[in-house]
């Protein structure tokens, strides 16, 4: 896949987290929609059906694990990975990512290449 022609959905109720991984991704020419909750990213994930969500955990209306939860157990939107980016960093926390269909967990603040490397590993090869 050309990287300009992935979308990807940034969920954080962090409006400076969301502008440096839309600053970050857009520099390597994704497409980034935003939302800054669970219920928005929600709403926007089932709409667009973007190629990846990046959902942090702590948000008003929905948390990441629940948002992850309803759309992994769609069967519209279960194919679509899933990054949990958190502060948290405990045991439990790492269950319930498990538990709720995340495809990967990741700690804030995180390493922007190690984070735009795991970006590149669920997205689909360019010719496939």
């Amino acid at each position: 896949m050309n990287p300009r022609s992935a979308k990807i959905l940034v969920v954080d109720d962090d409006h400076l987290t969301v502008k440096v991984m839309q600053d970050l991704l857009h520099l390597h020419g994704y497409q980034v929609l935003t939302a800054y909750d669970g219920q928005e990213g929600l709403s926007l994930a089932r709409a667009e059906r973007p190629d990846l969500i990046i959902l942090d955990v702590m948000m008003p209306k929905l948390d990441g694990f629940k948002v992850a939860r309803l759309l992994k157990s769609d069967k519209l939107y279960r194919r679509i990975p899933i990054i949990i980016l958190t502060v948290r960093a405990g045991e439990e926390d790492l269950a319930l990512a498990r538990m709720s269909g995340a495809d990967l967990y990741l700690q804030k603040p995180f390493d922007p290449d190690l984070f735009l490397e795991k970006v590149r590993d669920f997205l689909p090869k360019e010719g496939s």
